[in-house]
């Protein structure tokens, strides 16, 4: 016979707090995100990109890289989505910006994103008392450990609830 708990201990996952991100660290996030033709079809689609490098499979092959690339917003989307549930999830208030955005290698059909974070810097924010501002670096690897994105992301993180 084993005793039994009145009530049981619950953890919610969310990211981290202010407090709790720290600089100069690097947040390797998993799992990894495989990019199938449809998602990028289906992306390009819904955000009404009709770029040929993206839907136009005859006319890519005829381009530099000899097919077609994924959407690279859906890259950048898909690299911040993937830190989301380690850093930011339940914590952020608001993104306030992009910045310093780029992709040194082109993404393909097939291909397995990894991402990973860097705190660039934190400060307390001088309007809003109970939040902070944190300046995040993410950057996005392909399957064979090359950089494909890499983007500064701004955002408002809350604070630590006061203990009453």
């Amino acid at each position: 016979m084993t005793d039994s708990p009145t009530t049981l201990n619950v953890v919610q996952q969310r990211g981290l707090l202010f407090e709790e991100l720290m600089t100069s660290t690097v947040y390797k996030h998993a799992p990894g995100r495989t990019i199938s033709e449809a998602d990028n079809t289906f992306f390009s689609a819904m955000t009404m990109n009709s770029q040929a490098l993206h839907v136009d499979g005859a006319w890519s092959a005829s381009q530099p890289f000899g097919e077609r690339l994924v959407n690279s917003m859906m890259t950048l989307s898909v690299l911040v989505g993937l830190s989301v549930n380690q850093l930011t999830q339940g914590t952020i208030v608001a993104n306030l910006g992009f910045s310093d955005v780029r992709f040194p290698k082109p993404v393909l059909h097939g291909d397995t994103l990894y991402a990973e974070t860097v705190v660039l810097e934190k400060r307390l924010s001088a309007s809003r008392p109970d939040e902070g501002i944190v300046t995040f670096e993410h950057t996005a690897r392909n399957q064979c450990d090359e950089v494909v994105a890499v983007a500064r992301r701004v955002s408002l993180i809350a604070l630590r609830a006061a203990e009453a």
